[in-house]
């Protein structure tokens, strides 16, 4: 990366692939990389629990294995948008493929908290290509005016991983040991990164070389108020989420006495609402504005959010309190994302790669931060869980106000 000063960059031609919007093997293959992203964080929730166990750990420690990941996975996009801009989106893809290899594999042999930990930054270093660089495929390939668009469809390929993600972890956890869903991770990652080596090619055009600076890219997207907002409001949101799922595998299990399978079973309503959202988000591109859909993700967020609370206070806690209330959240997510990821990918369409890559390092920062939160503030009771969600949801709908009241100007 270059300094502040700006050194001229030369890009040598890209190996470009022509795709068709209804290139069915690209798009598959494009959805199929967004699933890393969930084997390096949804797949590791059901054994936080037995990791606390094994390794005689508290619940902090064994919670900043899972933050840990979210903030190193969140540093990690950052670079990849920003270098894919430069040099290509396949060799940055294939180089964080081969790193999400490395770390699971490291992370299943682990002799100690310290090795896992290890294992878990550089899994997910290398998952943090997924999301950031199948978003700048998919504009590169689609073009902005179908962003929207093709970015909830691959978000709804996602939660096939959210899906599917907890409930495996928690039936190998349970029947294999913890360190098994390092190995099937491995498995899947190979797999994922093979079809991505032989289907995905170079979707950049070739640029001419130009002065550029990396702070300064990152100076022209945040001068920008519409692009801040839309990047907190993602962030905030995610926040909101991550703050009820760091708690609620603690909740199943010590405080309802749940198993871990259990807990998987109920945490696809979770992914169930977020692929519902982004459904809705799919169907009404182009007839609702992307200001109108972010507002009103956030206001539904926090009414559900509002109405958990209520039944939480009123001593009701079970696992549908902990999960309906959640299906709406994720809902509101749904709803709200795509259509702010598009908009923030939009301020400057030269920058795309690297707003993308700010854009989800926000939103995996601000996952950590809320997750940490609540591991610090734990105490065995559900209310940490609906301060923290709450903090987050309130400033979710300050930022996603701020392009609708732009808007409405």
């Amino acid at each position: 990366m270059d300094g502040e000063g700006g050194a001229e960059l030369s890009v040598a031609p890209a190996r470009v692939l022509a795709v068709k919007p209804l290139d069915v093997r690209f798009a598959v293959t494009l959805a199929a990389v967004t699933l890393i992203g969930p084997l390096a964080i949804h797949f590791f929730l059901p054994i936080i629990p037995a990791i606390k166990t094994a390794f005689a750990v508290s619940d902090a420690l064994a919670e900043f294995t899972f933050s840990i990941a979210l903030v190193a996975m969140g540093a990690a996009t950052l670079a990849y948008g920003s270098l894919s801009d430069r040099f290509g989106r396949r060799p940055m893809l294939l180089s964080g493929l081969a790193l999400f290899l490395a770390g699971s594999a490291i992370a299943a042999m682990a002799g100690s908290i310290v090795w896992l930990i290890v294992g878990r930054l550089v899994q997910a270093v290398g998952a943090g290509c997924s999301v950031t660089l199948t978003r700048a495929m998919a504009r590169d390939a689609y073009g902005p005016g179908r962003l929207v668009q093709a970015i909830a469809y691959l978000t709804m390929a996602y939660t096939l991983g959210p899906m599917v993600a907890p409930p495996l972890g928690g039936f190998l956890n349970d029947h294999f040991g913890w360190r098994s869903v390092f190995w099937v991770a491995l498995l899947l990652g190979g797999m994922i990164a093979l079809a991505a080596w032989s289907v995905l090619g170079e979707t950049r055009q070739a640029a001419p070389p130009r002065r550029s600076s990396i702070l300064r890219d990152y100076r022209a997207l945040f001068a920008d108020l519409r692009f801040s907002a839309f990047v907190l409001q993602s962030a905030f949101c995610s926040g909101t989420f991550f703050a009820i799922v760091a708690a609620s595998p603690f909740l199943m299990q010590d405080q309802l006495g749940r198993s871990a399978t259990e807990y998987g079973f109920y945490f696809f309503l979770y992914p169930a609402g977020y692929c519902i959202g982004n459904l809705v988000s799919s169907r009404v591109t182009g007839r609702v504005a992307i200001e109108t859909m972010v507002l009103a993700g956030s206001l539904i967020n926090l009414a559900a959010l509002a109405s958990q609370a209520a039944l939480v206070l009123g001593g009701r806690l079970s696992p549908l309190v902990i999960f309906v209330p959640g299906f709406f959240i994720t809902f509101a997510q749904g709803l709200a994302l795509p259509n702010a990821q598009a908009g923030a990918m939009q301020v400057k369409p030269d920058l795309a790669g690297t707003a993308a890559g700010i854009g989800v390092f926000c939103q995996m920062i601000a996952a950590a931060l809320f997750a940490q939160i609540y591991g610090w503030a734990a105490n065995g009771t559900p209310l940490p869980m609906i301060a923290t969600a709450t903090a987050a949801a309130i400033l979710t709908l300050a930022a996603g106000a701020i392009p609708f009241a732009m808007k409405a100007r």
